[in-house]
């Protein structure tokens, strides 16, 4: 229960539901005691008019006695039903206090979680699955919120029935309320071991499912490479063994299922021939009345579910538990990329790398030894290396998606460090290697890193980016909605589109990850000269393994291996003869082959 201990600052917030939520179960259970003493006494009334009745001669007096003995049992009736309606009514009340507060917490929790998944650095990201986010998100939180909401509900009337019950039945008979109550434990023990077994077979089902809609969401997302490697037939096949295996499972559970209420029927029957047995013995005896023992019977009834939800309940508090666990887990997660000053100050452009080296905290890789150059504002800069040579780490590391392990990262003279984060990455604008488009209108994508998006933004940044004519071309123009991941668009036009979202922000620092990799080169050189207009007064980053993108730049950094090993203009590096140099030959020399 330990886990489930972060959840009271919910409950006291929500504390005039609960609370409203106990004061209606109580007079809930006033209504479930009372219709049970109607009946002893109507029964009773009943056998001791008929023994009177009996003694009335056919006639008028006799008639008249009927009369009356009907218009009681009527009465009872009616105050039966009354009852049985006020219960209704206050147990209604009960669900719209508790079971809201369950949906109230739930609500804030997720959104906790949310917000502070959004707060963690992007390392987090790297050593956890998107499936295992989701999935404390919405399976976790969903098990916690039946903790809150039915486990609370039905504790709290096990909690307020039981000794109302219980210590009215003690007053009325002591020996036949313990005989009565004998198999309820039992009861109790017998649900809490199937709901176990439910449980663990439960779990199995769900990993089994899970895995089974990952097979077909990759089946789906690959469709293509299915058909064109035409393995159609061995997908259906691994698609039927994932789904025998998952009938299986369901087949075993339904077999556990099934014991579940004939269990409970045994042992309520079990209870009803005890109270009878015993009670009748006591009636002969002249102890007690008959409507005792329907009186008894029905109290049997009533503490049925009580019981069999025992078990129930502290299964679902094992299960939020171990949920609750796994949120925490997340919940306890620091995110180390902090401001130091929370500095807002407008940012021009000058950036400045010092000695900077960098390891992957969740690798060990070491991804950059010792950098050093200086951009000054407005200037332009490219970083040119192969795969892995360290350039996508430099981008990271001015967005702050992580920190340096040793050395400076200055921008104005000031520590990057120093500036608050979401300004920081508002002045920058970020083009991905790896494009990313939302499910929304191709406006709303370019305009995304806009809070208010202003009229024409939009339409320029689309120009800039040579994409304005493609997206015109579309049946909605610019209300076209993209599908997922923007698979509506090519793979030249996702990155343009994405070169757009940067620009019309307008920001201070043009941060270029590699973005030209997926387009020809007349779309590349025409994006470049594009760009040649954007990043007048600007600071802008190329980073790219192509020597044609740097061409631009009036300062070019080449990387190998995580270390710098030239930096210049581009004459001066081809004359050097150098790293840039034989990129330089061989990417002209293949584009000219090429042709």
């Amino acid at each position: 229960m330990k886990s489930l201990w972060r959840l009271n600052k919910y409950l006291y917030k929500y504390k005039g539901y609960l609370l409203l939520g106990i004061v209606f179960t109580l007079i809930s259970n006033i209504f479930v005691i009372i219709p049970a003493q109607l009946v002893r006494i109507a029964i009773d009334y009943v056998v001791e008019s008929f023994s009177f009745y009996q003694f009335f001669d056919e006639g008028n007096l006799r008639q008249e006695a009927r009369g009356v003995f009907l218009n009681f049992i009527f009465i009872f009736g009616v105050l039966i039903l009354i009852m049985a309606l006020l219960r209704g009514f206050f147990l209604f009340l009960i669900r719209q206090t508790i079971i809201a507060m369950s949906r109230f917490i739930e609500y804030d929790l997720k959104n906790e979680i949310f917000n502070h998944y959004q707060d963690l650095p992007l390392s987090f990201y790297r050593k956890n699955s998107t499936g295992d986010l989701m999935a404390r998100i919405t399976e976790d939180v969903s098990r916690v919120r039946m903790y809150l909401g039915p486990a609370i509900m039905y504790g709290i009337n096990l909690i307020i029935l039981f000794p109302m019950v219980i210590g009215y039945m003690l007053t009325v008979n002591v020996p036949l309320t313990l005989y009565s109550l004998l198999p309820l434990p039992i009861l109790s023990l017998s649900i809490y071991f199937v709901n176990t077994m439910i449980n663990e077979r439960s779990e199995k089902i769900q990993r089994s499912l899970s895995g089974l809609s990952t097979f077909v969401q990759e089946a789906f997302s690959g469709i293509r490479v299915l058909k064109a490697f035409v393995r159609e037939e061995d997908s259906v096949n691994e698609f039927r063994k994932a789904s025998e295996e998952y009938k299986e499972k369901s087949i075993r559970l339904t077999i556990v299922q099934s014991l579940f209420y004939p269990l409970i029927l045994a042992l309520i029957g079990l209870s009803t021939i005890i109270t009878v047995y015993v009670g009748g013995i006591q009636v002969i005896e002249g102890a007690i009345g008959y409507g005792v023992i329907a009186e008894f019977i029905l109290y049997v009834n009533i503490l049925t579910w009580p019981v069999t939800s025992l078990g129930w309940i502290t299964s679902i508090v094992q299960r939020a538990a171990a949920s609750q666990t796994r949120i925490n887990e997340f919940l306890d997660q620091k995110n180390d990329i902090i401001s130091t000053e929370n500095l807002t100050k407008k940012i021009e452009g000058k950036i400045s790398i010092q000695n900077v080296s960098f390891l992957y905290p969740e690798s060990g890789t070491q991804a950059l030894d010792n950098i050093n150059f200086e951009v000054e504002a407005g200037q332009s800069l490219a970083i040119i290396g192969t795969t892995g040579s360290g350039k996508s780490t430099i981008a990271n590391l001015l967005m702050r998606m992580y920190d340096a392990s040793s050395g400076h990262i200055l921008i104005d003279g000031h520590d990057i460090r120093a500036y608050d984060i979401r300004f920081l990455r508002k002045q920058i604008g970020y083009v991905p290697q790896d494009v990313f488009l939302f499910s929304d209108s191709i406006t709303n994508n370019i305009g995304f890193g806009l809070d208010e998006i202003p009229e024409g933004v939009v339409a320029k940044a689309a120009k800039d980016a040579d994409v304005f004519e493609n997206i015109l071309n579309f049946p909605k123009g610019f209300e076209t909605r993209l599908g997922e991941r923007g698979m509506t668009l090519s793979g030249g036009q996702k990155q343009r589109v994405s070169i757009a979202r940067a620009i019309a922000k307008d920001p201070a620092i043009l941060l270029l990850d590699d973005c030209l990799s997926a387009v020809d080169t007349k779309t590349e050189n025409s994006i470049l000269n594009a760009l040649k207009k954007i990043m007048v007064g600007r600071t802008s980053i190329i980073i790219s393994h192509r020597v044609s993108s740097a061409k631009l730049a009036d300062l070019i950094v080449v990387l190998d291996d995580g270390k710098m090993v030239e930096q210049g203009n581009h004459e001066a590096l081809l004359e050097m003869k150098g790293v840039y140099a034989e990129l330089y030959e061989k990417q002209t020399t293949g584009s000219e082959a090429a042709e």
